[in-house]
């Protein structure tokens, strides 16, 4: 028995030994990494954890990241760092997956990263790298999922191997001055920006989802979701040479065809500048006096499909006002109102089109109105635009749970139209309902209208 508990016990320790020796990353791992420390500037202070004798994985060495003793990550961010970047010391770190130099002081062109074929992302951004980035450069990167450049002066085109890169979900190159064309990316990202850029041309299909923000800053862009729109490519004519002609009345028939061509093309562009306009004019507000209480229609438009649909609309209309429903047509039409609330009666969007409304004000968001309807009902229409970004579904869901809420000091919504552009919210209109009546009561309401009559 004893031989035996012996024998356990040395194997035991035996096994303890191996994995003790086979925690730890490789002598030549530790020599890269000290040679890569080597190579930057400010590192013998800075870095003053990366000693020979210290495992890199012990949890002192700045910056180095670990996981099962294996070094998956290199977070050398913000330490005011600056030199050439040894890549080749880099590549001797097998298990790397993460790298990031973010808010550093580094110059010069892209440091060969192209060589690191397993890292997943490269963080880069805030630094003074400049120059243009090789066509081809992440053309071995096929693991890369996020790729941050931002904030750096980055020059030329966008290499187009980045849409090649099948797993990418995330693509930050603003803040540079990359120009030309974008390249039709089409992967599912989740983050997307070059904006602050000198990029021109129409946007790629692909990128439309991530709105204007994410476009903005460069003058050469066009197309949606940009307000800017691109130009109609125009064909170009030569007139025929005169010296080259017989008679003068064979290119009189030519001239005749240009002349048709010019008259077709205007009659299209005031055709898409009408509609334009007509867009434009969607829920626009129409003062009728610049004094205070200033009034206005909401203009909603209605589906011009067909004659006989307008019929049908208009019908629809009535029966949701008395049912509760839709008004305004067709549940997929464009000038939907959707009731979520019936404790007030019911209402068409005739209903609110022919109510005259007087201003309320003005927020971050968009503006409030009062309209009184012919039923006595008193509503706020409450304007949106800056939520583009929310889905018909989810905005609907969202908006019938809020309208079931019962509180004393909830004010739940009525009704709503959501179109993609803008949304419209009612609620029912209470006197005296502002937070600062309720906390002050008249007497700060009296200090604020002598405030604003003190005579000049």
């Amino acid at each position: 028995m004893a031989t035996a508990a012996n024998s356990i016990l040395l194997l035991l320790l035996f096994l303890s030994f191996l994995s003790l020796s086979t925690a730890q990353p490789s002598p030549s791992e530790t020599q890269a990494l000290l040679k890569l420390k080597q190579s930057l500037i400010n590192s013998d202070k800075i870095l003053s954890t990366w000693i020979p004798n210290v495992s890199p994985c012990s949890g002192t060495w700045i910056g180095v990241i670990c996981f099962d003793n294996v070094i998956t990550g290199l977070h050398l961010s913000d330490l005011q760092l600056s030199g050439t970047i040894d890549v080749d010391a880099i590549v001797e770190i097998r298990g790397l997956r993460t790298l990031s130099f973010v808010n550093n002081s580094f110059t010069g062109p892209i440091p060969q990263f192209h060589k690191l074929g397993a890292i997943k992302s490269l963080l880069l951004q805030q630094n003074q790298f400049s120059g243009p980035i090789p066509g081809d450069f992440f053309s071995q990167l096929t693991s890369l999922k996020k790729v941050w450049l931002s904030g750096n002066k980055f020059s030329g085109n966008i290499p187009p191997s980045l849409t090649e890169l099948d797993l990418l979900k995330e693509l930050h190159l603003e803040g540079n001055e990359f120009s030309g064309q974008l390249p039709s990316l089409k992967q599912d990202m989740k983050s997307f920006d070059v904006s602050n850029n000198k990029l021109e041309g129409p946007i790629p299909e692909s990128l439309v989802r991530f709105g204007p923000v994410s476009f903005a800053g460069n003058e050469g862009l066009c197309g949606k979701p940009l307000e800017k729109q691109c130009d109609s490519p125009s064909s170009e004519y030569t007139l025929p040479d005169s010296k080259t002609e017989s008679s003068s009345s064979s290119w009189v028939p030519q001239v005749i065809g240009l002349v048709i061509m010019a008259v077709i093309m205007a009659v299209i562009f005031l055709f898409v500048k009408s509609r334009q306009r007509k867009r434009e004019d969607d829920f626009s507000v129409v003062s009728r006096d610049s004094s205070v209480d200033e009034v206005m229609q909401v203009r909603v438009p209605i589906s011009r499909a067909s004659s006989a649909s307008e019929r049908v609309g208009r019908r629809n209309v009535g029966e949701s006002s008395k049912k509760g429903g839709m008004g305004g047509g067709s549940r997929n039409g464009i000038g939907d109102i959707v009731m979520v609330n019936d404790e007030k009666g019911s209402f068409g969007l005739q209903d609110l089109m022919k109510a005259a409304a007087e201003v309320l004000g003005n927020g971050g968001l968009g503006s409030a109105y009062k309209a009184a309807m012919a039923t006595g009902l008193s509503v706020v229409v409450k304007r949106m635009r800056e939520m583009n970004k929310i889905g018909k579904d989810v905005f609907d869901a969202e908006m019938r749970q809020f309208g079931r809420i019962r509180h004393a000091n909830i004010l739940t919504p009525l009704a709503y139209h959501y179109r993609r552009e803008e949304k419209l919210f009612v609620t029912e209109y209470k006197p005296k309902g502002s937070l600062l009546y309720v906390l002050h009561g008249m007497h700060i309401l009296y200090i604020t209208l002598c405030i604003v009559h003190i005579p000049q």
